[in-house]
């Protein structure tokens, strides 16, 4: 092991749980592991659905409807 990767895991070991194992994913699925990054709720996976699915079909926010949204909030 590196220094670097080893400086990494100490470092991760210190970090909660869930944290770790999120880090965890990321590097096994880095490494090749058949594990995903990240792992959706059943809402999540019907929303990104959906979003694909008006993408296909064109569906799109004005650019007013996006200037809004950064105004809210100030980006």
């Amino acid at each position: 092991m590196t220094k670097l990767l080893d400086q990494a895991v100490a470092t991760a070991r210190n970090l909660p749980p869930e944290m770790q194992d999120d880090i965890a994913r990321i590097m096994l699925t880095y490494a090749g592991g058949d594990e995903r990054v990240i792992e959706l709720t059943p809402e999540e996976e019907a929303d990104l659905i959906e979003a694909q699915a008006e993408m296909a079909r064109g569906e799109f926010a004005t650019e007013a409807e996006v200037q809004t949204v950064l105004s809210k909030y100030r980006l």
